[in-house]
């Protein structure tokens, strides 16, 4: 039983160094070649001009943007500088946090949904499936279809008592089920669209990170006697890990700034109850003419992001070094 857990381990081991059957690997300790320093000079000056554009075109915006969440204006008017009260005004009160709890279960959900989803699929996929390709394709659609069309497509099933799911609960016993009007229902619909729309790029991520894995590493598994879960746990997911935190550190910016998932769904209702960040920032700005507290938001939500993102890579790079 000690033989086969150590060589199993072993196996694990050369399976993260993407060493198969009979394979070197790169030696450890070896360090790669690395880009000369004329050469690295010459790319610098390549890239700059492009960074610098980059940097013009966002800095003017992002600049307006923080002057404007420091006034008390709309959008006609600056109106007078008034420092961090619209920080302190937003920060207190209830319906941000309302609304920044609800972005934070739609996160959640949309990226981790989206991904076990979308990792399913890829696995199902990878192996032997009559006209796998085909079904591929297929499965983009949620994600290629423009969002207005799908969500037209979830209201007319579920937004009326004369739509097809309602009408389905009704026929099963459960009585006038109106998903977009319960609070708690219009949640759950809205994420589950999230997901519904989501999980094809997933499964294009991780089918990618899954096709660049040696085939042989999981034979060499298999002759020292793991299992699939034991392959799943200790392959599938350490080999694709770099892949995974990118995808999850895109879907989280994807649905923290996600308008039209939610706005064509719901408007944010009912009773505010499905009402994001984005939301709200729009709603501020653009219905309340409150310019100063829907940028502060806006901002806010920026802070948050920066920082996930900034954590999300740190794992990025460990999955690198391993």
């Amino acid at each position: 039983m000690t033989t086969s857990s150590s060589t199993f381990a072993g196996s694990m081991e050369r399976a993260r160094r993407g060493v198969g059957v009979g394979g070197s690997g790169r030696p450890p300790g070896s360090r790669r070649r690395g880009i000369a320093p004329g050469r690295a000079r010459t790319l610098t000056f390549l890239v700059l001009p492009s960074i610098i554009l980059v940097l013009l075109l966002n800095a003017y915006p992002v600049i307006y943007a923080g002057i404007q969440s420091l006034r008390n204006g709309d959008l006609i008017a600056s109106g007078d500088f008034i420092g961090l009260k619209n920080y302190t005004s937003v920060l207190t009160d209830p319906s941000f946090w309302a609304s920044a709890r609800f972005t934070l279960v739609f996160t959640l959900v949309g990226v981790f949904g989206s991904w076990a989803v979308g990792l399913g699929v890829a696995l199902l996929l990878r192996g032997k499936v009559p006209l796998g390709g085909f079904f591929k394709v297929l499965l983009l659609l949620p994600w290629v279809v423009p969002t207005v069309v799908s969500a037209t497509a979830w209201n007319w099933l579920v937004a009326t008592p004369q739509s097809p799911l309602p009408v389905l609960a009704k026929a099963l016993g459960f009585g006038n089920v109106l998903f977009l009007a319960d609070p708690l229902l219009a949640q759950i619909v809205v994420c589950v669209f999230k997901v519904w729309i989501s999980f094809p790029f997933m499964m294009m991520m991780m089918s990618a990170a899954l096709a660049s894995v040696d085939t042989n590493v999981y034979e060499a598994a298999r002759v020292d006697g793991a299992t699939g879960w034991q392959m799943f746990r200790h392959m599938t997911l350490p080999l694709t890990a770099r892949s995974t935190y990118i995808s999850w550190i895109l879907m989280t910016i994807f649905c923290v700034n996600d308008f039209p998932t939610v706005f064509l769904l719901t408007h944010g209702g009912p009773v505010n109850a499905t009402q994001t960040l984005v939301v709200k920032a729009y709603q501020t700005v653009f219905l309340e003419f409150r310019t100063g507290p829907g940028v502060a938001i806006a901002f806010l939500m920026t802070i948050v992001l920066v920082v996930i993102s900034v954590v999300l890579f740190k794992g990025v790079q460990k999955a690198a070094v391993e």
